[in-house]
């Protein structure tokens, strides 16, 4: 079985992984300070659409490519987890951030991807690594980080999420999604150091 240090792949998706619980960890120390819970809410939620379009866009059609059967019973797995997320989210737009509703819904969320990020680490990538070796996985790894560079920054609960209409359903929603982020708050960068500074504390 293939280790985090030999594995791209595997190191790039679990690295988003711990950047959503940092971010969660930061909405959570905030309570009672709205504003710095909306940056950080903002900044989770950014996190998770990216990553799950990244996912669905690069990792999972290679899982279905193989690990045959079992890939595609992994990706299905995969996908209904990251609806479930999704559908969550969205409902989050419209409700108050830091109240007992939200914060409630928000942990729900949390709570179900650690199940589906723990589930990916031990299973799904170390499979895929076994099937696809190192210098596969390492293209895909940089597909990944690239693919999350046009990935839309808020969840999509009704667009497709298999190819190849994913892909264009996905892209398609980037350029929208930018435009209104640009009057949302977010974390600054001396923010998220200093988030990173305690991350790294704590570990």
């Amino acid at each position: 079985m293939a280790t985090a240090k030999n594995n791209p792949l595997f190191n790039a998706v679990a690295d988003d992984h711990q950047e959503m619980y940092q971010y969660y960890d930061e909405y959570v120390r905030n309570k009672g300070n709205t504003e710095a819970q909306t940056k950080w809410s903002n900044q989770l939620i950014w996190e998770i659409a990216r990553h799950a379009v990244g996912e669905e866009i690069v990792i999972y059609p290679l899982m279905e490519r193989h690990l045959g059967q079992e890939g595609v019973k992994l990706a299905d797995h995969d996908r209904d987890d990251h609806q479930f997320v999704k559908e969550n989210l969205y409902k989050l737009e419209s409700m108050n951030v830091g109240t007992p509703e939200y914060d409630g819904l928000l942990r729900s969320v949390m709570d179900h991807l650690h199940e589906h990020n723990d589930s990916e680490e031990t299973q799904d990538l170390p499979q895929l690594f076994q099937a696809i070796g190192a210098d596969r996985a390492q293209a895909a790894a940089l597909d990944f980080k690239r693919t999350k560079k046009f990935a839309p920054t808020h969840p999509h609960p009704a667009a497709p999420n298999k190819p190849p209409f994913e892909t264009v359903a996905g892209l398609m929603a980037a350029p929208l999604d930018l435009l209104r982020d640009t009057f949302q708050k977010f974390p600054s960068h001396e923010e998220k150091e200093a988030a990173e500074h305690r991350a790294q504390q704590k570990n």
